[in-house]
């Protein structure tokens, strides 16, 4: 889908009324204070993501993201030093590549900058997820962080970011920030407003800084970065920093066209009772699952959770499109499946009777290779054939003599439409004997196909073949295939990795 520029969002705006926190992955994360928020152990809703509300500004007086880092930062002065320079030099070698690197942030920047003012923090600091994930909420480092803020399970827990069956919020792009923001807030308040300090805790931890600081024989008055006993890692931390903020402060002058990013929120939240199929909700909206899935990586199955409430992130102008017609979508949609953890005695044929089922579809929906169930193992299934479930269950006829399409969706309780969209059968269409037909609902093969989810990875000093393998959990052979049968990796490359997202 293509992006609004500028003008073009100024037309809606009139229709529409580190590492990781803690971020050394040589080192353990050390103690931080329980920042999540208060919990309860009554049921209660999924905490909605803030929503930043604004007020529509005039459309003339609509500003890009870039003009309001370079106008509302607190760093006005800083050294251009060696290693600065190389870091710019770095991404002055491509760039047009160092351009869309930038544009990787179109659909956060917005939100993230908002969420530093509401907390009264530096704007700049809304580079740092450039550095940490290249605004990908996808990323995955070889040490288990990710997301663009690149959180580490422990820390995440300590925010109170869930992880379960149906979520990882660490991947979540707006609740990952509001998590990141408030650990910010303490390192700024704990290393006393000093941005550099807080750059330096973000990247090694703040009890690693709060050592360093006290074994430098430096006055804490005078006390700079440089003057702490710090990684390589770490020292090169700031001068990555400081190269964006030059590149951007001075675009001009070293021929870089800022990507065209407005100062107003370009995705708007949509919230849902009901369970919601994602790729079906995406083609309801005409949008491209891989951007849906981006704005929501949260979501780490084909649908989300059926016992909690659930938001949607959307582009401003899909939401327009959604609020003309969506309630009857909702009502079109329901889907009714449930995740099953499988407990000592349970066999398929006992789940599929305790759920109306049929034990051909559990097995075709969780892609079972043998009907041997392990204790805790966790299965997808459809509760029962209530009139209200619309995903009718996978079944596959092979047409005999006498078959015609209205005897068969008799049989199967399905339209003629259906069985004829389902296997791109044109009108007058003769079924020959012997022909396989698909009968049900498609969308069991493409829940099927989004249990898989494609992510880019970097290699690091040291990685090969089979410790990648074991990282994400696939077969060498699948990494050689995705990547034209390589058999010798360098650090630096850039990998597909196919990952099961269920």
């Amino acid at each position: 889908m293509e992006r609004l520029s500028i003008k073009s969002l100024a037309l809606v705006f009139l229709l529409f009324g580190c590492q990781t926190i803690e971020i050394n992955n040589d080192n353990p994360i050390d103690f931080i204070p329980d920042l999540s928020e208060p919990k309860n152990d009554m049921p209660v809703k999924v905490e909605e993501v803030p929503v930043i509300e604004t007020t529509d500004p005039p459309v003339s007086e609509i500003r890009s993201v870039w003009e309001v880092l370079k106008d509302e930062a607190s760093i006005k002065e800083y050294e251009i030093d060696d290693l600065t320079l190389y870091y710019m030099n770095q991404h002055l070698q491509n760039v047009d590549l160092f351009e869309n690197y930038l544009n990787n942030s179109y659909y956060f920047l917005f939100y993230v900058i908002e969420e530093l003012k509401r907390n009264n923090l530096p704007v700049e600091l809304a580079f740092l997820p450039f550095i940490e994930s290249s605004y990908d909420p996808f990323s995955i480092s070889s040490s288990g962080a990710v997301g663009l803020w690149q959180i580490m399970p422990r820390t995440a827990d300590l925010l109170g970011l869930k992880e379960n069956w149906w979520v990882e919020e660490r991947h979540d792009p707006f609740k990952s920030t509001n998590a990141a923001i408030r650990y910010i807030d303490y390192l700024y308040k704990r290393f006393n407003e000093d941005i550099y300090l807080v750059l330096v805790a973000y990247n090694a931890g703040p009890t690693f800084t709060q050592r360093a600081i006290q074994k430098s024989q430096r006055r804490s008055s005078n006390l700079s970065y440089k003057d702490l006993p710090l990684s390589v890692q770490t020292r090169n931390y700031i001068p990555k920093f400081l190269a964006l903020i030059e590149l951007i402060n001075n675009n001009e002058k070293y021929n870089i066209d800022l990507p065209e990013i407005p100062y107003f929120k370009v995705v708007d939240k949509i919230t849902f009772e009901e369970q919601i199929e994602i790729l079906n909700f995406s083609d309801f909206l005409d949008l491209k699952p891989e951007l849906l899935y981006k704005l929501n990586a949260g979501y780490t199955k084909w649908a989300t959770d059926p016992n909690m409430e659930s938001t949607f992130y959307i582009p401003i102008e899909n939401k327009i499109n959604y609020e003309t017609n969506g309630l009857e979508y909702v009502q079109s949609q329901k889907i009714n499946w449930i995740s099953h953890d499988v407990s000592r005695g349970e066999s398929l044929w006992v789940l599929a009777k305790k759920y109306r089922t049929k034990i051909d579809i559990i097995r075709q929906v969780n892609q079972l290779e043998s009907d041997m169930l392990s204790i805790n193992q966790i299965l997808l299934i459809p509760v029962g054939q209530a009139s209200s479930n619309i995903l009718i269950p996978f079944e596959a006829h092979v047409v005999s003599e006498g078959d015609t399409l209205w005897s068969l969706a008799r049989k199967f309780n399905v339209s003629e439409k259906k069985i004829m969209d389902i296997n791109n059968l044109d009108n007058g269409s003769m079924l020959k004997i012997g022909q396989v037909l698909n009968i049900g609902n498609k969308n069991i093969y493409r829940n099927i196909e989004s249990k898989k989810r494609t992510i880019l990875y970097s290699v690091k000093q040291g990685d090969n073949l089979s410790k990648i393998s074991k990282l994400f959990n696939v077969s060498i052979k699948t990494i050689r295939q995705d990547n034209d049968n390589l058999d010798i990796i360098r650090p630096g490359q850039i990998l597909k990795i196919t990952i099961k997202a269920f």
